[in-house]
């Protein structure tokens, strides 16, 4: 019994070898660490974090371990703290970093951005799924100071529009019946209700409206990376717009309960 179980063993890592050595990644680039991928996890969930067994989970980690596999790359996570992500990218500690971090012109000035691999689309929050800014004029609205689309919804809503400084109060409000609706990114209540919270209310993706410019125009996920690696983000993109185009990042999306409109990024832009 120990003899054939020993074969078997064997067998089973000759057979691991040969994958491995079968395996061909469809660009040439390098890692900090040859044949890893080192990446940074700033946990930001239903987006990113970092899974009991080490591996990065989320939208953004599913998609991160799609990527290695067909590069034939194994993948190291370190969780940081999101003050210290984009210095790990400078300082050659971190590949890529993963935080549900948009496409901003600020990052551009030190860090590569990927292409958008999502949209993180504003939501309207509501028991009573409501859909349309318009029947908002008649609702008492909570959003939360400096969020992108605030300015915008001030000018359409005066003061049926209550801002609040965090977003804990702003959700008490709602459950308490304080306000008939909040206006939260659609990744908010995916997350909440993942966690057994706010069972009671229904997110609509808001419609593209331009009287409301984020509605139009979210913000893009984007993987912060090297600006010294060109070769690495190329990789990056290209891979990217290869799962784009299979439904990869779609299905992902819908895994953690978010529109899986939300692939339907557009063009790169920056914020």
């Amino acid at each position: 019994m120990k003899k054939t179980t020993g074969v078997l063993l064997a067998l089973l890592l000759s057979a691991g070898i040969a994958q491995a050595q079968d395996c061909k990644p469809t660009h040439e680039f390098e890692t900090i660490e040859a044949g890893v991928l080192t990446s940074g996890i700033v946990t930001y969930m239903p987006y990113a974090g970092v899974a009991p067994d080490g591996l990065p989970t989320g939208v953004e980690g599913e998609v991160l371990k799609e990527i290695a596999k067909r590069q034939c790359l194994t993948i190291k996570t370190v969780a940081i703290d999101s003050a210290a992500a984009m210095n790990y990218i400078i300082g050659g500690r971190a590949d890529i970093v993963s935080g549900g971090y948009y496409r901003t012109a600020e990052r551009t000035k030190v860090v590569n951005l990927s292409d958008p691999i999502y949209v993180d689309q504003m939501a309207i929050i509501s028991k009573d799924g409501i859909a349309d800014f318009d029947t908002l004029k008649d609702k008492k609205l909570g959003v939360v100071q400096g969020d992108l689309w605030v300015a915008d919804l001030k000018k359409l809503l005066g003061s049926n529009l209550k801002p609040y400084p965090a977003q804990p109060g702003l959700v008490n409000d709602l459950e308490n019946g304080r306000l008939d609706a909040i206006i939260l990114s659609f990744a908010v209540l995916a997350d909440a209700q993942s966690k057994g919270q706010m069972k009671d209310f229904v997110a609509k993706v808001a419609p593209k409206d331009e009287r409301v410019g984020a509605s139009a125009a979210a913000g893009q996920g984007t993987y912060p990376m090297s600006k010294k690696n060109e070769a690495f983000t190329k990789m990056i993109n290209d891979t990217l717009a290869d799962l784009h185009k299979e439904g990869f990042i779609k299905e992902a999306l819908e895994k953690y309960g978010l529109d899986p409109s939300a692939s339907e990024t557009g063009a790169p832009r920056l914020l």
